[in-house]
């Protein structure tokens, strides 16, 4: 047995095996005791007479010897006797933690033995490849006193066979390792193999005519700082539940129905959006004022953003109580910071504001890039002065389930890969910031911290909201690899000249094969000029870097057979777990917009449960492309999504607003272009204009560049409400078909639980 732990405080464990196979024998078996020993041997025979007929289930139970008290039962192993053919012979190692691996913490201790010089200072450098320190500095001496200690720690993963590399102080000294004991001179870093060492207690591994350096290791942490799982956080279904309450009220009032609705008869809405600047800023203020208007708003539990639609929710998450007050001051307010110039964003007394904010940035521990300068200046042009706003801090807008919960969106991409060959969507909530495809979270204000095997290693400083509001919505991050997939054009071509070859080989002789096994695979990569080429296409000109909270943790064997990882894989090396799985030191984000423009992943999360998406789309160009493009990204991983069915015609003219529904496990998504049909004749539903009033209603939203270019920061006060005024149009103007979703997702609530309860009567 290996790595026993301790059961005693005063010694290791005093251990022993007992065997017990009750259809054998009445009696236990034993082993000998092995005293004081974390790593017991026995080297012990034990014999049963079985019935193949029978249930035969061996248990071995581990013991500490205690002479006074009750001896202490450690473990149990029970093990099938079946899978032993009679007449063969198994050799089989019991892995008693298989769920995870554990921190180990290895203790290095410097001791001076004998003071040399008082000014003579001495240097140790101590590597451990793959740890979480990497590299540890010691030194001894001046000033310090004879038979002082300085002490430096490793964590890293056990089990490993990790070796402890040393840069030591030139002079003579005895290295011990094993029994062998040499008298050596330094010239060069040594390697001491740590798996050759009992560590449990303190070694010393090296001894100098002056000092000595001894290893000693100690129990990593067993509780884990991030959250591993699939599920909804307990802080999420809590605030569910409170929501439910709110949206089930406004339900009853927006559909006039006569009896409340019970908690499992609440559909769950979300609004999603898509990217597109100012433009898409604007243009949601005029979304949530109509959905507002018509009551609609307190039947949302969840707003998604990518890109800039990000600025809006982070400015209306400011007030704990945004939703139940009129959004009319909120618009008052971005409508002064659209309509000014920018140019103050690039005075002298911003440039030292921003300079001031970045440095204190670095000293924190943030790993800096240009979005954190784009961070800054985004949050000059719509706050009046620095806002302070956390993510953590929006905890307080949704506590009492009073506002929908914000998710904002981000892509986790690799260099030199392009997005199609490797992307991974991560979502942030007030709560938490997480991977979809992994099920790993962590909390919302430990995001940006330094993480290792799931433990918090260093905490940094939450970051402003400003810094992710740069990480979300960073427009220099585009490859040309990304153009090409949004122009609509294959990357079949390009991937043909810069991808290597990849195919299958055979093993001889050939290996008996078990479903999660991958297959043996040989990869021949192009020459030079193909690299180059490929390092051109999907080099990013920035990306946001932050500390990477999943380095040191390692893949379950089986993960490719998880049905919640396979919903999100999607790229070239999901089935490569050595390059997933690297001990990468950052996360590199990039904006969602760039790949696909939505918001919709994290609300299609099967635990999030939505019955109904309000599809609100801002972007320029096509305004089918990003609705299209998700559609068959979704078709074919097999994420419930409805089929979108769009004439030609309604293609080349589209409406203000299409329903799409068709399985029962897709939500309802009301889809909402940006276009500008009817408005050009009526101000508000039903009423027309009069000829004075005909130019309001000319709003050019087909036009990429102007007046409504992504790239436009600054909008003349006509233009801004000409934007606002049509996209709430367009949702007071479709309130039917809105209510249609709605009635549509109850009907669908309420025929399940009947279903259900049907099924449930004829089980019992």
């Amino acid at each position: 047995m290996r790595n026993l732990r301790k059961a005693d405080l005063l010694s290791q464990t005093d251990c022993y095996v007992k065997l017990w196979l009750p259809t054998a024998s009445c009696r236990e078996a034993r082993t000998r005791t092995v005293c004081n020993c974390r790593n017991p041997v026995w080297n012990e025979t034990f014999h049963f007479m079985i019935q193949r007929e029978v249930k035969n289930i061996l248990e071995l139970t581990v013991c500490d010897e205690d002479t006074f008290t009750p001896d202490d039962r450690l473990l149990t192993v029970r093990f099938d006797v079946a899978k032993i053919q009679p007449g063969g012979k198994v050799l089989l190692n019991f892995e008693l933690n298989p769920e995870s691996r554990e921190v180990s913490c290895l203790e290095v201790h410097v001791n001076e033995t004998k003071m040399k010089s008082p000014y003579t200072r001495r240097d140790f450098t101590f590597t451990m490849k793959g740890s979480y320190e990497e590299i540890q500095d010691v030194s001894i001496g001046p000033r310090c006193r004879r038979g002082s200690r300085e002490t430096t720690m490793f964590h890293y993963v056990k089990h490993s066979q990790p070796r402890l590399h040393m840069t030591l102080p030139k002079e003579r000294f005895f290295c011990s390792h094993g029994s062998a004991r040499r008298e050596m001179d330094v010239s060069s870093p040594l390697a001491v193999p740590l798996h050759s060492l009992d560590l449990g207690k303190e070694a010393t591994v090296m001894r100098g005519k002056s000092y000595e350096v001894s290893v000693k290791e100690e129990d990593g942490c067993k509780n884990l700082d991030l959250r591993l799982g699939f599920d909804l956080c307990a802080a999420e279904q809590d605030f569910i539940c409170k929501r439910k309450k709110v949206v089930a009220a406004a339900l009853k009032n927006v559909l006039h129905l006569d009896e409340d609705l019970q908690e499992d008869e609440v559909p769950v809405v979300a609004i999603m959006t898509t990217a597109g600047g100012v433009r898409s800023m604007t243009a949601m203020f005029g979304s949530l004022v109509a959905l507002q208007e018509l009551g609609v708003l307190d039947c949302v539990s969840y707003i998604s953003g990518l890109s800039a639609t990000t600025w809006t929710m982070a400015k209306l998450y400011e007030d704990a109580n945004w939703s139940q007050k009129d959004l009319r001051g909120p618009v008052d307010d971005i409508r002064k910071h659209v309509i000014k110039s920018k140019l103050h964003c690039f005075s002298l007394d911003h440039m030292k504001y921003y300079e001031k904010e970045l440095c204190e940035r670095k000293q924190e521990g943030h790993k800096l890039s240009f979005t954190d300068l784009w961070g800054l200046f985004i949050d000059s042009m719509i706050h009046h002065q620095g806002s302070t706003h956390k993510l953590s801090d929006q905890q307080l807008a949704i506590n009492q389930g009073q506002n929908p919960l914000p998710i904002y969106l981000s892509l986790n991409v690799k260099d030199k890969f392009s997005t199609l060959d490797f992307k991974e969507w991560v979502e942030f909530t007030p709560y938490e910031v997480g991977f979809l495809k992994y099920g790993a979270f962590v909390r919302s204000e430990d995001f940006g911290s330094e993480f290792f095997m799931g433990h918090l290693m260093k905490k940094i400083p939450e970051s402003r909201i400003c810094f992710l509001e740069g990480t979300w919505s960073n427009i220099f991050s585009q490859n040309f690899m990304d153009a090409v997939y949004l122009s609509g054009y294959s990357e079949d071509f390009w991937h043909r000249w810069t991808r290597g070859t990849e195919h299958d080989i055979e093993e001889r002789p050939a290996l008996p094969k078990n479903p999660h096994e991958q297959t043996t695979c040989l990869s021949i990569p192009k020459g030079c000029l193909s690299n180059t080429l490929r390092e051109m296409m999907t080099g990013r000109p920035v990306v946001s870097t932050y500390h990477n909270f999943l380095k040191g943790l390692q893949l379950h064997n089986k993960y490719l057979e998880n049905e919640s990882f396979c919903m999100w894989k999607d790229t070239v090396l999901d089935s490569s777990p050595n390059q997933l799985n690297e001990m990468g030191d950052y996360l590199k984000l990039v904006d969602t917009a760039f790949f696909i423009n939505t918001s919709c992943p994290p609300i299609l999360r099967p635990e999030r449960k939505v019955d109904v998406i309000l599809h609100l789309n801002y972007s320029g160009g096509s305004q089918t492309l990003p609705l299209d493009l998700f559609s068959e990204y979704c078709l074919e991983r097999g994420i419930p999504f409805p089929s979108i069915d769009l004439s030609q015609e309604d293609r080349e003219h589209l409406k203000e607003c299409y329903v799409f529904e068709d399985s029962l496990e897709a939500p309802v998504v009301a889809y909402f272009p940006l276009v500008c049909d009817t408005f050009r004749k009526y101000k508000a539903p039903d009423v027309e204009r009069s000829p004075a009033e005909m130019e309001q209603g000319r709003v050019d939203v087909s036009n990429s560049i102007a007046p409504y270019g992504t790239g436009l920061l600054t909008y003349t006060e006509e233009n801004f409400n000409k934007l606002l005024n049509l996209c709430s149009y367009n949702i007071l103007n479709n309130k039917h078909l809105i209510l249609q979703a709605l009635r549509t997702a109850v009907e669908r609530k309420k025929r399940f639980k009947n279903c259900s309860s049907s099924q449930s009567s004829k089980l019992f």
